[in-house]
């Protein structure tokens, strides 16, 4: 029997991956990371001041200083209306 090329590709084991992902910070970190690379930006008029807090759930809000929009780290993206935390999102991900 051939071996298979997926399941012994390279990548992060598992306990890696529960180093860098393992909390839910960590995931929200990796998120804006990765959305922002740059910093935050106002998706309606451009403006990089901001207010940083936290919403109900304890995720961080960005709110611009200029118009008053407000973004979540989730806002936007496929989990959006997720009742899941991101974390289970990631190990998910991972898993595929």
């Amino acid at each position: 029997m051939s071996m298979n090329a997926i399941q012994f590709q390279r990548g992060l084991s598992l306990a890696q991956f529960h180093a860098q992902y393992g909390s839910e910070e960590q995931c929200e970190r990796a998120l804006v990371a990765a959305r922002w690379p740059h910093g935050w930006q106002c998706a309606h008029c451009g403006c990089k001041r901001f207010f940083l807090t936290r919403n109900g759930k304890g995720r961080q809000l960005w709110e611009c200083f200029i118009c008053g929009y407000q973004c979540s780290s989730i806002a936007g993206t496929v989990f959006e209306h997720t009742k899941l935390p991101l974390r289970t999102w990631f190990l998910a991900l991972y898993l595929l």
